[in-house]
This record gives C-alpha cells, sequence and structure tokens, in this order.
C-alpha cells in the first residue's frame, strides 16, 4: 500500500472513530419524555374520554429535520405546564400510516399538530394561523403552539 493509501486508510479509521465516539442523535427530536407525558394513540384515547382531556396528537418522523427543530418547543416550561391538561399523543407518521390518513385534513405533511375533543373528534377549526399547512405550527417559537393550546383549553372543555 502507497502512502496516499494509507493516508486514506488513516483518515478512514479517524472518521469512523469520531462517529463511534459522538453521541447518538435522537430520532426526530428530543420530545422532552420526561416532562411530557406522551402516551400511544389507544391508550391516550381512552385516559381523554376517562379523564374527559383534550387531546393534543402530533404527527412526525425520525427523518425529518423540522420535526427535530419542534421537538425543542416541548422543552420551553409554559408548553410543559399546559401539556398537564391534555392527554399528549406523539405519533411516527412513517408507523402509524392509517392513523395518519386518518387525520389528514389538510394533507400528511409533518410535523401536523392537531387538537381533539375527549371523545378523539379532530376540531378541525383549531389551526395554526396561516393559509397553507394549517397543522404546522412555528417549530423554533412555542408561541403559536401555546396559543392554540390555550384555544383548545377554552373551546373543547
Amino acid at each position: 500500500m502507497g502512502t496516499s493509501g494509507r493516508l486514506a486508510l488513516g483518515m478512514a479509521v479517524l472518521l469512523a472513530t469520531s462517529i463511534a465516539a459522538a453521541p447518538p442523535a435522537a430520532a426526530g427530536g428530543d420530545w422532552n419524555d420526561a416532562k411530557v407525558g406522551w402516551q400511544p394513540y389507544d391508550a391516550g384515547i381512552a385516559a381523554a374520554k376517562k379523564d374527559k382531556k383534550p387531546v393534543l396528537l402530533v404527527f412526525f418522523t425520525e427523518w425529518c429535520p423540522h420535526c427535530t427543530n419542534y421537538s425543542k418547543v416541548f422543552h420551553d416550561d409554559r408548553v410543559v405546564e399546559r401539556s398537564k391538561k391534555f392527554v399528549m399523543i406523539r405519533l411516527d407518521k412513517d408507523k402509524n400510516a392509517e392513523l395518519s390518513k386518518k387525520y389528514a385534513p389538510d394533507g400528511e405533511y409533518i410535523p401536523r399538530t392537531y387538537f381533539l375533543s375527549s371523545d378523539g373528534a379532530l376540531d378541525a377549526a383549531l389551526t395554526a394561523p396561516r393559509d397553507q399547512y394549517k397543522y404546522f405550527y412555528d417549530e423554533h417559537d412555542p408561541a403559536q403552539l401555546l396559543a392554540g393550546m390555550d384555544a383548545a383549553i377554552k373551546k373543547l372543555k
């Protein structure tokens, strides 16, 4: 093996070592599982009916950079506090295709956030303040989501 071959091999080993030593990325983002009580769909809908709480339903995917950004909104203390008034459900769109199709009044883009009544019915009027992609809330600033949560609490109680 020549000098350039050894150099290339050394660089490949160095790169592989640095990748292996890097902390793993949170697939689809870090949704603050420790403080937000995310539940599976069926259990969440059952809990909403039992406790008479509205549902906040988020569709995301593991490969979506917007979802990764949006996940950080759920670390805001105000969002965490308001989440206690909801049953919180987060679903990977790719792993829940039928449910994604069920909750797609304006398409299956991601991330999408819906507010459901305690019986699981989508309130299509509770949307982000935008003309297109109405269930896509600001992925960097929690203000839109907080306003949506407040509106849902008033309307769905």
